[in-house]
């Protein structure tokens, strides 16, 4: 039986980032990133059963009333959900699989399975945070403004998940979350003392 564990950030962290280079590492070799359900529509370049499982509204809310998700949520008028066959398939089959959600989702996530494993990746400060949103290019100042007020609310939340990974430096960062992921070493040394001591200040 594989494990599940599920990884959440604050907009800009650079999660996405962290989870496709552990995902080349050869020892990921049987970690299986999760794929969620999704009403909305399909772009040129994705993969049906790849990117996102498309299907229409209406089956959706039939999923959701026989309890099909693990979670789910509605995003600008669009349902994302992660189905629970799919996972539980997963993790038959011995495949460890990592769920990229938001913290919300990953609360339901663990009301559902309790034995998920639960990662939170933190910025630097909400200084950095801002500068990375900002040099992103995608986001307005309000945008950036309302995402950075969200990023204190999530690090709240965050900061009691099984394991809290620092972004500062990339490659310092990646090793932290192998470790975590692939060998479950929890932090220690000075990597454990910086991370904590931004957390206060994240916190504060």
């Amino acid at each position: 039986m594989g494990k599940l564990f599920v990884i959440s950030a604050p907009s800009g962290t650079g999660k996405t980032s962290l989870v496709k280079a552990v995902l080349k590492n050869p020892s990921s070799s049987n970690t299986k990133l999760g794929i969620s359900c999704t009403t909305r529509k399909q772009r040129a370049e994705e993969e049906n059963g790849v990117s996102y499982f498309f299907i229409s509204k209406q089956k959706f809310e039939e999923k959701i009333r026989d309890d099909l998700f693990l979670e789910y949520a509605e995003v600008f008028g669009n349902y994302y959900g992660t189905p629970k066959d799919w996972v539980h398939a997963m993790l038959t089959k011995g495949n460890d699989v990592l769920l990229e959600l938001d913290t919300q989702g990953a609360l339901q996530v663990q009301k559902v399975f309790p034995d998920a494993k639960t990662i939170f990746i933190i910025p630097p400060s909400y200084q950095e945070l801002a500068k990375r949103l900002k040099e992103r290019a995608q986001d307005g100042e309000d945008e950036i403004s309302r995402r950075l007020k969200e990023a204190k609310k999530e690090v709240k939340i965050g900061k009691d998940f099984d394991h809290v990974v620092l972004n500062d430096n990339f490659e310092d960062s990646l090793k932290d979350l192998e470790n975590f992921l692939l060998n479950e070493i929890k932090l220690s040394g000075p990597r454990a003392e910086l991370t904590k001591t931004t957390l206060v200040q994240l916190l504060d």
